[in-house]
């Protein structure tokens, strides 16, 4: 589906975080829709180097763009000689800023703030300078604890990724203010779907459990699974999103999730279905009570008015069209 009519000739996006699950999936996404756009990729693609929590620094990976005709840069953020070459040979026109240290459980501080805010403010000035239009993510951390639905203004980060996409959305109503270009931060609640798989350990329980299923090992859940609910979105409607924020009816800060709170044992459950494997599940003790998200659900009522967006999958459907993806997966890659 094409979620915007503009003719995109001859113009030219920028997308950081490129080769991670959402920058590709918008990078196919203009590669079918908008042939005639000039796309250029830029991603930290994935190396040895790790985190203190021994997860991956980057999980960019060339598999999620297998299939991509344009162009491709391997290269940090944090590079400013790397950011004073984009803005000397390119003219962008919009700029999708994907690009992040991602893992929630990440304990670097300095590397979080560095890259996620410091950052953030050179791709802005960027962005500035040839008059391009900012799509950001942000993201359904910032709010942490609070009770739902979860709605701008009434944040409570209880991480430093939170915390620095908040910091990020500080930052962007900054330049919001002074009116130079279009500026949309988009705060992704749990997205699931296509190309995430390289995330590994962070990526969607969609696909964790998915692949235990094919496994045949007995999906576990927390004991009280059935009232432990998330906003869970579809990749389909994270693009939507991000597509409609290109020509927003104003600048701002929106949350994309389906305004619905959906629980695990729903995930496994539809899953074990449309596998047609059904191995019941296994309950075990919740040993985060007391710092554990019980409820989740994303406020997307400014987002409906503000950037024309509609969800379109219900978790049913989205875990339907993923599971041939999840099948592929479990196959060539388990």
């Amino acid at each position: 589906m094409r979620y915007i009519d503009d003719d995109l000739t001859g113009k030219t996006i920028l997308i950081t975080g490129g080769a991670g699950f959402i920058g590709s999936n918008l990078a196919f996404y203009f590669q079918a829709k908008h042939p005639d756009a000039k796309v250029v990729l830029l991603d930290s693609f994935r190396s040895g180097e790790t985190l203190s929590n021994g997860n991956l620094k980057s999980f960019g990976h060339f598999k999620n763009l297998i299939g991509f005709s344009g162009e491709v840069i391997s290269g940090d953020i944090n590079d400013k000689t790397l950011l004073a070459s984009l803005q000397a040979d390119y003219r962008f026109d919009y700029i999708f800023h994907e690009a992040a240290i991602s893992d929630t459980t990440a304990l670097e501080q300095d590397l979080m703030i560095q890259t996620n805010v410091n950052a953030f403010k050179d791709l802005l000035d960027l962005a500035v300078a040839h008059g391009a239009n900012m799509v950001y993510a942000s993201s359904g951390a910032t709010y942490g604890a609070a009770s739902s639905p979860q709605t701008v203004g009434r944040e409570a980060p209880q991480n430093v990724y939170g915390f620095s996409k908040l910091m990020m959305d500080n930052i962007a109503r900054d330049y919001m203010t002074r009116g130079q270009i279009s500026i949309v931060g988009l705060r992704y609640f749990n997205v699931y779907g296509p190309r995430e798989f390289f995330k590994n350990k962070t990526a969607s329980m969609v696909v964790q459990f998915g692949h235990q299923v094919l496994s045949k090992k007995v999906p576990k859940l927390f004991e009280g699974s059935d009232a432990i609910l998330r906003d869970f979105i579809y990749i389909e409607d994270i693009i939507q999103a991000n597509i409609k924020a290109m020509r927003p009816k104003a600048s701002g800060v929106y949350n994309v999730g389906t305004g619905k709170a959906r629980s695990f044992q729903a995930i496994v459950d539809i899953l074990q279905k449309e596998l047609e494997i059904d191995l019941g599940c296994e309950y075990i003790p919740n040993p985060y009570v007391g710092s554990y998200q019980f409820h989740t659900e994303a406020d997307i009522e400014p987002t409906k008015s503000g950037l024309d967006y509609a969800p379109r999958f219900e978790l049913e459907d989205g875990i339907k069209a993923y599971v041939p993806e999840i099948r592929r997966l479990f196959e060539e890659e388990l």
